[in-house]
């Protein structure tokens, strides 16, 4: 793409996993060994295997039920609803099927629930690895004059925080949206709402960069934002994936991030949002 044909536009936002970083199997698996390992050694539970099989049973079952609807799995009534479950609660044996919440908030302890949580959060620290060109994109962006933001669909926003200061990416951000902060997920338009506002910029000078077709593609393009495809980021994973239809189509696809320097540059005159 020669640089009289590149993409103008004023704000850029990031997808978090498998975007900014390689949310795989084996990393995600890690992170909840270390969380169950820690629940044993607190004496939550007996045993890791169990509480394993179980997570993943309900993993599956909070993605059914709340991805359609749009809304973000929580995180904390995962563990609950584990706990509970390793303790006799009785485990919905379908979807339509709610569990008895009297009888969780009895069986398990907010400490616990809060162990498990911040054990998870510190374990996907240090696990989970960056995409190969993630910090040098985002600190062109920066650079570059971009107002620049990670646009995420994340069940604990505590987690993508201290990614983010771990890894010392805080000067290249202006706003971290979160669709556990929001309610919604993507392709949602009121979580792109909410990063319109956050970066003080209108959608059509915002591109959205992502992974997902339905969650990034075609919610940016249907929230007036331009759109950056990345194709084949969605390879070993337990997120939720899409694949492309003829719905939308993408200004840009790129197959690596460091290949947005030449395909987009900064609007010559911003526009400013309503809504700063």
């Amino acid at each position: 793409m020669t640089a009289a044909a590149r993409l103008e536009v004023a704000g850029i936002t990031f997808d978090f996993g498998n975007t900014l970083i390689r949310a795989d199997w084996a990393g995600l698996r890690s992170v909840v060994d270390v969380t169950a390992a820690r629940l044993r050694e607190h004496g939550s539970i007996d045993s890791v295997e169990p509480f394993l099989a179980a997570w993943a049973i309900e993993r599956d079952r909070q993605f059914r039920i709340q991805v359609p609807l749009l809304r973000e799995l929580d995180l904390a009534e995962r563990v609950r609803h584990v706990l509970a479950g390793l303790r006799g609660a009785v485990v919905p044996a379908r979807d339509d099927e709610p569990w008895d919440e009297a009888a969780v908030t009895s069986l398990v302890e907010d400490d616990e629930v809060e162990l498990a949580i911040e054990t998870y959060s510190q374990g996907f620290v240090v696990a989970m690895d960056p995409i190969p060109d993630a910090e040098a994109t985002l600190r062109w962006a920066r650079e570059s004059g971009f107002r620049v933001g990670i646009l995420s669909n994340w069940p604990l926003a505590r987690t993508i925080d201290a990614y983010v200061a771990g890894r010392g990416w805080d000067p290249y951000l202006d706003a971290i949206v979160v669709s556990q902060r929001v309610g919604v997920i993507k392709p949602h338009p009121a979580i792109f709402e909410a990063a319109a506002s956050a970066l003080g910029l209108p959608p059509a000078q915002l591109l959205h960069v992502g992974d997902d077709w339905a969650a990034d593609v075609v919610g940016a393009r249907q929230a007036g934002w331009r759109a950056a495809y990345l194709p084949g980021h969605q390879v070993d994973t337990p997120l939720p994936t899409s694949t492309p239809d003829a719905s939308v189509a993408p200004d840009v696809e790129v197959d690596h991030l460091a290949e947005l320097r030449t395909a987009v540059r900064l609007a010559s005159a911003r526009v400013t949002s309503a809504r700063p």
